[in-house]
């Protein structure tokens, strides 16, 4: 087998192409795989509850 420049792009491309699809599809099924919806309902909920605006408080001795 002659591995030429053209032919290591080819398959670079390629293989590149499907492996970024398969990662997509990993991702898209982890996303909206159904024992995953409270973990990600609840991230959303966390973003606007108020708990987190302010500083954490410390002691200062002094």
């Amino acid at each position: 087998m002659n591995l030429d420049h053209s032919s290591l792009v080819w398959f670079s491309k390629s293989y590149g192409l499907f492996y970024l699809l398969a990662l997509s599809a990993a991702v898209l099924v982890y996303a909206y795989w159904p024992s995953n919806k409270k973990t990600f309902e609840q991230a959303g909920r966390a973003i606007l509850e108020d708990d987190d605006d302010r500083p954490a408080k410390t002691s200062e001795k002094g």
